[in-house]
């Protein structure tokens, strides 16, 4: 018979409770540190955090790697920044292409708290990794400064967020994830910076009070300009689900909102192949035992890559979200988005001005289009 405390170990397990989608992000600068703000979505205990390599062509060497939570801008709360280590070590180097995740913290991080998660980059060149678009002010100073907890060395304020990709909990068994798979919408443009105004983020908070669901912790692995099909803006939807999105813990649900960028481009997509896209992210899903959300893509008419040929595909590719059957279930963001009166624009109370990127209002218009029973599903 198991004992006691093993039978509780077996019934917890990690969650994504952060995320973002790891892309190339200029030169790697060695001697260098950074302080990562992110927004936790599900609260738990010992707290590991992912570091990422995934675009490096050499390799990084992080000296030290310290969490703790914020009190207000870069300063932190006292007492609260600890080190975090790595099989047990205060250092750990990553080879390009790969990635690492830490042993855990002791203690409980709090569901919709700002962790601030401090790097030293010792030794690093070539290219970095990290996500560009954060929408979140982080922080950055020369030196090693990971282990302070007052602001007076972080002076540069910087808009992404470097090496950090995820973060999980360990909670409980029947506890589980969405990973939101998308573009800039996702990403949040158009959102209003350090707010936590991103779709996904009025989602997490409604999950959190929601009784229907167990789904509580929610990833943002959205990217700006990204596709479906072809590598640009990172790499594409079909490249990239392993990494940013199935090799996440915890994740129950894939939230399939991409597309627009592949439509506007000119490129020649057709619906077609486009619909072949999505069956290979939604059978990749399944097959990885995974429930799959479709999110329909959105009406751009006028923004200046529109045009009668790109509004078609949209239609066709809405039609299939919507009635294939293919898709676990939907959330029709066109329509709860969409302007009464002209139904290939946005709602201009909902537009953030330039007629694609919805304002703070319309991401939580979409957020609240999504039913929270919908991301459960019987795989």
């Amino acid at each position: 018979m198991a004992s006691a405390s093993a039978a509780g170990e077996a019934s917890r397990h990690q969650v994504v409770t952060w995320g973002a989608s790891a892309d190339r992000l200029g030169q790697a600068v060695a001697d260098r540190s950074y302080r990562l703000v992110v927004r936790t979505s599900v609260g738990g205990s010992r707290p590991r955090v992912r570091l990422s390599n995934a675009f490096g062509d050499r390799p990084v060497t992080f000296g030290e790697v310290y969490a703790g939570k914020r009190e207000e801008g870069a300063r932190l709360v006292p007492g609260s920044n600890r080190r975090i280590t790595f099989g047990g070590a205060r250092s750990v180097t990553v080879a390009p292409g790969d990635s690492v995740t830490s042993d855990p913290l002791s203690g409980r991080l709090a569901a919709q708290s700002d962790l601030v998660v401090s790097l030293y980059v010792a030794e690093a060149a070539g290219q970095a990794t990290g996500h560009g678009m954060a929408m979140q002010t982080s922080y950055a100073t020369g030196g090693d400064h990971a282990g302070e907890e007052g602001e007076g060395s972080w002076s540069e304020r910087i808009g992404s967020w470097f090496y950090l990709d995820a973060v999980s909990v360990e909670s409980a068994a029947d506890t589980g994830a969405v990973v939101a798979l998308g573009d800039s919408i996702t990403d949040g443009w158009q959102s209003t910076t350090d707010t936590n105004r991103r779709w996904p983020d009025y989602l997490s908070r409604r999950l959190q009070g929601a009784s229907m669901t167990g789904i509580k912790g929610v990833a943002n692995e959205g990217i700006s300009g990204n596709k479906v099909l072809a590598d640009g803006a990172g790499q594409s939807a079909l490249a990239r689900l392993q990494r940013d999105v199935l090799s996440q813990p915890g994740v129950r649900t894939v939230f399939l909102f991409e597309g627009i960028n592949d439509i506007k481009a000119h490129t020649g997509v057709t619906s077609a192949q486009l619909i072949d896209g999505y069956r290979k992210i939604i059978d990749r899903a399944h097959a990885a035992g995974k429930c799959v959300v479709g999110g329909t893509v959105l009406p751009f008419k006028g923004w200046s890559e529109f045009d009668a040929a790109g509004e078609a595909v949209r239609q066709e590719v809405n039609d299939f979200i919507r009635s294939s059957g293919e898709l676990d279930a939907v959330a029709d963001f066109d329509k709860a988005l969409r302007s009464p009166y002209d139904r290939e624009r946005l709602l201009p109370a909902l537009d953030g001005g330039d007629h694609l990127h919805p304002n703070d209002k319309g991401m939580r218009v979409m957020a609240d289009a999504v039913d929270p029973a919908d991301l459960e599903c019987d795989r």
